[in-house]
């Protein structure tokens, strides 16, 4: 599987990111590419403890039953997926600045390795596990790169 634990897909990752223009067309989707950027900062953010969005409804509902299917192999998220609330971007970003902010989160998530993953469970999900976390990174940003073309 795909996990931001694994070099090549970092690598990949960041590629693709410095690929990502500022008047990038989205191809789903609202957000725009600076606040898609900074809404994948967000979600690493909640990987490694610093944001706790809390769980919705639905997701303490169902979010059990999907985490498996989302999880079981590479493929890709799928378009429109739902988003958690408290991680949704609506302002103005700068595309550099979020970029720039993203790639330290990167080296960050990585560098603490899965000891740096939060304990506390994803607000769809539920718990994940180190592994689990760095697999789902992977596809979040996956899925918002494959968003702008990139």
């Amino acid at each position: 599987m795909k996990s931001l634990y694994q070099a090549t897909y970092v690598t990949e990752v960041k590629a693709r990111l410095a690929e990502m223009q500022p008047e990038s067309r989205r191809q789903w989707g609202k957000m725009n590419a600076p606040q898609a950027v900074a809404h994948c900062a967000a979600g690493i953010e909640m990987a490694l403890g610093d944001r706790r969005p809390s769980g919705s409804i639905v997701g303490r509902m169902v979010g059990h039953f999907i985490k498996p299917l989302v999880l079981r192999d590479d493929a890709p998220m799928r378009r429109n997926s739902p988003t958690v609330k408290d991680l949704l971007v609506q302002d103005h970003r700068e595309l550099d600045e979020e970029r720039e902010r993203l790639s330290g989160l990167i080296d960050r998530f990585v560098a603490a390795g899965p000891a740096g993953c939060t304990q506390h469970p994803h607000a769809f999900f539920g718990r994940l596990t180190p592994d689990e976390w760095a697999i789902l990174t992977y596809k979040h940003l996956d899925h918002h790169l494959r968003q702008f073309g990139v």
